[in-house]
């Protein structure tokens, strides 16, 4: 690979031939160097999730006989297929993850549950520029066109500048036609939460399963969100760390009694 463009691993929860991955290569192409490694199937919902009581398997595939860029099918998770890209296939670090274009939103609440994030998320592990992207589009034949645009100009951003050590950016994009999005907005985490519920059902044979409901319950006022942007019309930025300590609470931590 030239060493003159940056090299981008592309990932996704989706699996390796969803649209919305192959929108994402499209992109990536018109900024580096590309190399794909991906779930040989959807793994939506995954969160961090990691392999270790299985065997991983991760092959060379064509899905496209006019690509030039390698593409590796695995059968792990989203986080799986960023380690084994690291560790086994790549010969350098890349200089980007990016990982999408998802079927439907990971903003707020759904960066914990997303697999899409995730990858990003391990990437920033490992000291690698990583973006999740997603689109607030659950169907299998959902317009990415509108997308490109904004993916490739935060792309282009992050590229340009790079991101703090332990940071990655979680980018949502409404559904809207290209011409109706509004621009790019910074944004926090908006304060929300799923109101779930389980529908039990019972089977011929007796024994009850349930499929998992629910709504999702924005709480948040505040106009500053992912959610308020993306209601707006607007692509949400948010920055996102993997350092999960609630650092405003360990001095009232410290006061505690502990040791007594």
């Amino acid at each position: 690979m030239s060493q003159e463009k940056p090299l981008i691993l592309v990932t996704n929860d989706d699996g390796i031939t969803a649209p919305g991955i192959r929108a994402l290569i499209e992109v990536m192409k018109q900024l580096g160097d590309v190399i794909v490694v991906a779930p040989d199937s959807p793994q939506s919902g995954m969160g961090h999730a990691i392999t270790i009581s299985d065997t991983l398997f991760c092959d060379q595939i064509t899905v496209k006989e006019t690509y030039k860029h390698k593409e590796y099918s695995c059968s792990g998770t989203p986080a799986d297929c960023v380690k084994i890209a690291t560790q086994e296939i790549l010969h350098r670090k890349p200089d980007l993850c990016v990982s999408g274009i998802n079927h439907g939103s990971n903003s707020s609440i759904n960066v914990i549950y997303s697999g899409t994030m995730s990858a990003a998320v391990e990437a920033g592990i490992e000291g690698i520029p990583a973006i999740g992207f997603s689109l607030l589009d659950y169907s299998l034949n959902a317009d990415f066109e509108p997308c490109k645009k904004f993916v490739k100009r935060i792309t282009r951003q992050v590229l340009k500048h790079g991101l703090p050590k332990g940071v990655v950016l979680n980018v949502n994009l409404p559904k809207l036609s290209e011409s109706e999005i509004k621009g790019i907005k910074v944004c926090r985490q908006a304060k929300a939460r799923w109101e779930e519920e389980f529908d039990k059902r019972t089977n011929p044979q007796g024994r009850d399963y349930y499929w998992l409901t629910g709504k999702f319950v924005n709480e948040d006022e505040g106009e500053d969100s992912d959610e308020y942007a993306l209601s707006q019309g607007y692509v949400s930025v948010v920055p996102v760390q993997f350092d999960l300590t609630a650092h405003q609470f360990l001095s009232d931590l410290n006061s505690w009694e502990l040791n007594d």
